[in-house]
């Protein structure tokens, strides 16, 4: 019953994002000063306790040879906003 009601939440939460994000998702971004950047767990932890949001999407792109992390928040006033954090440099 549990792993159902998982499942259930978890689609739902796939289902709401992109909706969201066409209703005026906002970007922010968190600056790290660290040569080595961080990992996509470390980022997204990170976010979590900045922000006390919801954590909806993770990812990792590539972008000038760094790792970005973009990840999505459900914020406590309902907004949903995705905060990009630089990780590893690549190459």
């Amino acid at each position: 019953m549990r792993i159902l009601l998982t499942l259930v939440i978890a689609m739902m939460v796939v289902a709401v994002a992109p909706r969201a994000e066409a209703f005026g998702a906002q970007t922010a971004q968190i600056v790290v000063a660290q040569s080595n950047g961080k990992s996509l767990s470390q980022a997204v932890e990170d976010v979590r306790r900045q922000t006390g949001g919801r954590i909806l999407s993770a990812e990792t792109r590539v972008q000038g040879g760094r790792e970005v992390h973009h990840i999505k928040v459900l914020t406590k006033d309902g907004k949903v906003k995705t905060y990009k954090v630089q990780g590893r440099k690549r190459g």
